[in-house]
């Protein structure tokens, strides 16, 4: 009996040990720095009111790190080629019912929304922009209620089902949402890219502390320039 219970525990360990969060991943290809257009997804973040228009409740916050990056025209010019090369474009916008009862902590930046009363569903804050409005054949992402755009949504099963392999992140904040989902993505099996001048923090300081030491971490840090001639080499033949 005692050991039959070895045996048991031995085959438990090893099935255990095989079930990782890799192995949910289907297989990928050896990483290359050039995806295939037809593979990849931009994934915008948070292009929504509240940062990106003036009136926005955190507008002010990140509008001097979008000026200084030029941000939302590098964003539009990636979205606007993506489509024409054939990715797919993916927005994942944040809201909250009224009353922001998802949210029950007493810190950090979540309870500063709710206490902001910031992305409450159904108003314009929380509303994409004009600028980055989604087009026939863009995919909103809906269900994001926390930092990582993978957590709380069906972000994962949508990549997948549209067949893509490397995602290109950009969009709001850069140290806190773009991070998070950078890592969920990367641990996910993804082959990772981020926008560095189509992200935005809250300080220079900030934004630069999180390209510097964080990005190179889990992903290839690469301009919105270089993204897009990587897509242009990779078009989907029209």
């Amino acid at each position: 009996i005692l050991n039959m219970k070895l045996l048991l525990a031995a085959l438990l360990a090893n099935a255990c040990s095989a079930f990782t969060l890799s192995s949910l991943a289907s297989p990928r290809p050896a990483f290359s720095l050039r995806g295939v257009a037809s593979e990849t997804a931009v994934v915008c973040i948070e292009y929504q009111n509240e940062f990106t228009t003036e009136g926005g409740k955190l507008h002010d916050a990140v509008k001097p790190v979008m000026d200084a990056t030029n941000m939302m025209s590098n964003t539009k010019k990636v979205v606007d080629e993506a489509r024409k090369a054939g990715a797919l474009v993916v927005h994942v916008p944040i809201s909250f019912a009224k009353g922001h009862k998802a949210i029950n902590g007493q810190y950090g930046i979540l309870n500063g929304v709710k206490e902001g009363l910031a992305f409450e569903a159904g108003t314009w804050g929380a509303e994409i922009c004009d600028e980055m409005s989604p087009e026939e054949g863009d995919i909103v992402v809906g269900g994001k209620t926390g930092l990582c755009g993978f957590a709380s949504t069906n972000l994962d099963m949508v990549l997948r089902q549209n067949g893509v392999k490397d995602v290109a992140l950009c969009g709001f904040l850069t140290n806190c949402c773009v991070e998070s989902s950078m890592r969920s993505a990367y641990e996910l099996g993804y082959n990772v890219k981020t926008l560095t001048d189509c992200v935005a923090a809250t300080s220079m300081e900030a934004q630069e502390a999180t390209l510097e030491h964080n990005f190179g971490m889990f992903s290839i840090p690469m301009t919105s320039e270089d993204f897009v001639k990587d897509l242009e080499k990779s078009a989907t033949p029209a």
